[in-house]
């Protein structure tokens, strides 16, 4: 495996965060090269170096693009970490259908729900069957599911909706696979009645994404750990933007906007944290 040198470190993870928000130190060095060395070589690059100057200088943007697949995680599963989709179906859901029901006086319920940085569509796929447990895909509902991400692979697979016997049995209760999913060889698709009401689609999280529209949901999870404290502060900011006065936004367990994002106020629901636009009650 290619070595990267100090100066090849420095630059390329200077351009891998500026193309995706990813920010890489010192004790990345194995990380990097572990993650480029296949590409380094599918390329026909003999440096690291090589590499940059390729990718910055490529017209078609297939090398950029194939850096960030390389260096996203990817990592993800079926109703991970458990307690977000428990306040989803106990708390947020009921709520937000209850303070909508009141508004539009019995006629349909519209509610956006955004999944940043969805990966694989793990994430999405776990709300739609939520959503479907509580009966609000269907009838008076007019529900927008959306899950973006900045890999185009992960995307496609996402809208794609097959997944193998590891990754379904990675989150994925038994009972809910044969009502949910049907076996296709040897993997499991997502049936068509969950499919249906996800959209999937291409988005960098450092670039503008205001077009998506205003959301009443927002699931930003195990993404802005890996960005720096400023570009934190930048992205919980425009998401900020992006939320109904009286929305949510559902981050991830092991983060906090205390301190970074004063727009935001925490709110708790039994063992699981939440947080609302300030000044909503």
């Amino acid at each position: 495996m290619a070595k990267i040198l100090p100066d090849e470190f420095k630059a390329l993870t200077a351009y891998i965060r500026n193309i995706s928000g990813i920010s890489l130190d010192e004790s990345k060095v194995y990380l990097v090269e572990t993650r480029l060395s296949g590409l380094l070589k599918e390329s026909g690059c003999s440096s690291y170096s090589e590499l940059y100057f390729k990718a910055k200088s490529d017209p078609t943007r297939k090398l950029p693009e194939k850096i960030i697949d390389a260096m996203t995680t990817g990592e993800t599963l079926f109703f991970r970490d458990a307690s977000p989709f428990e306040l989803l179906q106990y708390k947020i859901l009921p709520d937000l259908v209850d303070k909508r029901s009141k508004k539009v006086n019995g006629g349909p319920v519209n509610i956006r729900i955004w999944s940043a940085a969805c990966s694989t569509g793990q994430e999405v796929y776990s709300i739609a069957i939520v959503l479907r447990e509580l009966g609000l895909d269907r009838g008076k509902f007019n529900i927008k599911l959306l899950g973006t991400d900045i890999s185009d692979a992960a995307v496609a697979r996402a809208s794609y909706g097959v997944y193998n016997n590891f990754e379904i049995q990675r989150g994925l209760p038994k009972e809910k696979l044969a009502q949910y999913f049907a076996l296709i060889g040897d993997s499991w698709k997502v049936r068509d009645e969950i499919r249906a009401h996800a959209t999937f689609r291409k988005a960098n999280l450092m670039d503008d994404f205001s077009y998506l529209g205003k959301f009443d949901i927002i699931f930003c999870r195990n993404v802005a750990i890996y960005f720096t404290e400023e570009d934190r502060k930048n992205l919980f900011r425009r998401i900020g933007t992006m939320l109904e006065p009286d929305g949510y936004l559902i981050i991830g367990s092991t983060e906090s906007l205390t301190g970074v994002c004063p727009q935001f106020e925490p709110k708790r629901h039994i063992r699981s944290v939440f947080y609302q636009p300030r000044g909503n009650n």
